[in-house]
């Protein structure tokens, strides 16, 4: 069995939720749910809000039942708490009005003027109103209740995901609730994860409802991978190693204007433990690190062609400040089969096909929505549906760029962590090229190297970030990605020994 450590979390849609929800209720099992989700959530209310009355507000439907459950924890626990509900037909969420009853919580009927009054008698908020069955727009009643809570200014926990929000999407319709923090159950869910949705969710606490390990990986949408199970992707060198057994990466880019890119790709390339690096451009690319190889070419395709097999490298990145031969030039490429990183410039429609299974295609939304025909707002709206459609389309492995990263690979979708928001600047996806190219040479397969090499990318942020604060620079990242390798291994504090870990640039495992 996977410990519970190297357990990657599962992101569900609306009707993953309504799945597993059905398979609760034919175990017989849902009212046992809805009591431990709202134990879990009382017991955060006690984390966030400590002292003062509660205001829990439940709707008709199950998040409301599990407000209602809160409300009884919270006032076993000795916690002065006021409800107000709507009405429900609900069988649990009416049952669980029966049970608070029962040890003396009389629940209000929510409307405009009761909430107004006792949100100003009241020092924190829980938003049991709408769960993943919402779809917006709000109805204008539950608006005007949206909007009173959030121009009380009181913090709010929301249960499972603010209301307002579409579970399934990043979009965001209205005026969702703001929430401070939000406690969400089973599973995270695409609104907790990209913004502008996640920026109504606060901080989120994921619960776990101990259900069978395998009723959510079926239903899961996407999963995100848990740091230590990370860490064991990241190669390991034995005592003998040279530079000729860590990979020998190319970088084919630069253009007069955008030098700077095949630069930074090539010095990150190095910092991720390349063992050779050579950048390859028609223009004359700075030396911006003395071990940094550069090679300047009257024609660039041409010396490519003229390559001999034996003579290429054991990974390339491609496309970084290229400019209009990038499109030949990843095509030529790509008929090498060689483990490919591509970027930028050689992010082109044209080569829909042309990716092969150690390729790792790496757009910004901008270019995804050039990829896919479609525009940004669509591809920002459903990042897991667009990564999803691109890796079908190219081929290979995609990583769709963003906060979060989404990676869509053959055997599925994963959702990257971390970063900082302070990356937001220019180079920092050269940055991630050069990253994945050296975790290809040394031997990774794409999907290995696309988990790995933006989990090391993110941290190498957020490290920069306690450094530098938030305006950050490509080369400020890439001078943490030593102290983020050491960060990300020492977070799987039980690896194993070297044995059966990566170790050379043809991905042999030790024996």
């Amino acid at each position: 069995m996977t410990p519970e450590r190297l357990r990657p979390e599962v992101v569900l849609s609306p009707a993953g939720v309504r799945a597993i929800d059905a398979r609760l209720e034919r175990a017989g099992l849902l009212d046992l749910a809805m009591e431990e989700a709202g134990r879990a959530a009382a017991d955060a209310i006690q984390l966030f809000f400590p002292v003062g009355q509660v205001l829990l507000l439940a709707g008709s439907g199950a998040n409301g039942g599990d407000a209602l459950v809160a409300a009884r924890h919270l006032h076993a626990l000795g916690r002065a708490v006021t409800v107000l509900a709507l009405p429900s037909q609900h069988p649990l969420t009416r049952l669980n009005r029966r049970r608070l009853k029962a040890v003396g919580v009389e629940v209000g009927r929510l409307s405009a003027a009761p909430l107004h009054r006792a949100l100003r008698a009241s020092q924190g908020v829980v938003d049991g109103l709408l769960g993943t069955g919402f779809r917006p727009p709000l109805r204008p009643a539950l608006q005007e209740l949206v909007r009173l809570v959030n121009a009380s200014g009181q913090p709010v926990i929301a249960l499972d995901l603010p209301t307002g929000l579409d579970a399934g999407s990043a979009a965001v319709t209205g005026e969702p609730v703001q929430a401070s923090v939000t406690v969400t159950f089973s599973g995270m869910k695409p609104a907790l994860l990209y913004g502008p949705a996640a920026h109504h969710a606060g901080q989120v606490q994921l619960v776990d409802l101990r259900l069978p390990p395998s009723w959510a990986l079926a239903e899961a949408l996407a999963t995100r991978p848990a740091a230590a199970e990370v860490a064991r992707l990241l190669p390991v060198r034995f005592a003998d190693a040279h530079k000729g057994t860590a990979g020998h990466v190319w970088v084919i880019g630069g253009h007069p204007g955008t030098v700077g890119a095949a630069a930074l790709a090539g010095w990150a390339a190095l910092r991720s433990g390349a063992g050779l690096v050579t950048v390859h451009s028609e223009a004359p690319v700075p030396l911006v690190t003395p071990e940094l190889m550069i090679r300047q070419h009257v024609s660039l395709l041409e010396a490519l062609r003229d390559t001999a097999p034996a003579s290429r490298p054991q990974a390339l990145c491609v496309g970084m400040g290229l400019g209009p031969q990038a499109e030949d030039t990843a095509r030529l490429v790509l008929a090498w089969q060689r483990p490919t990183v591509l970027d930028a410039d050689a992010l082109q429609p044209s080569l829909a096909g042309a990716g092969h299974a150690q390729c790792i295609w790496t757009p910004h939304p901008g270019e995804a929505a050039r990829l896919l025909g479609t525009d940004t707002t669509d591809v920002t709206r459903d990042p897991i549906q667009a990564a999803r459609a691109l890796q079908e389309r190219l081929g290979g492995v995609v990583i769709l760029k963003g906060g979060p990263s989404t990676i869509a690979a053959p055997d599925g979708i994963r959702v990257s962590r971390g970063g900082h928001p302070g990356m937001a600047s220019a180079g920092m996806g050269d940055t991630l090229s050069g990253v994945l190219a050296a975790l290809l040479g040394q031997g990774l397969s794409a999907g290995e190297a696309a988990l790995a090499g933006t989990a090391l990318h993110a941290r190498a942020g957020e490290l920069a970030g306690q450094q530098h604060g938030y305006g950050l620079s490509a080369t400020d990242v890439i001078e943490q990605l030593g102290r983020a390798w050491q960060s990300l291994v020492l977070a799987d504090n039980t690896a194993p020994t070297p044995k059966g870990r990566h170790n050379s640039i043809e991905g042999n495992v030790t024996k």
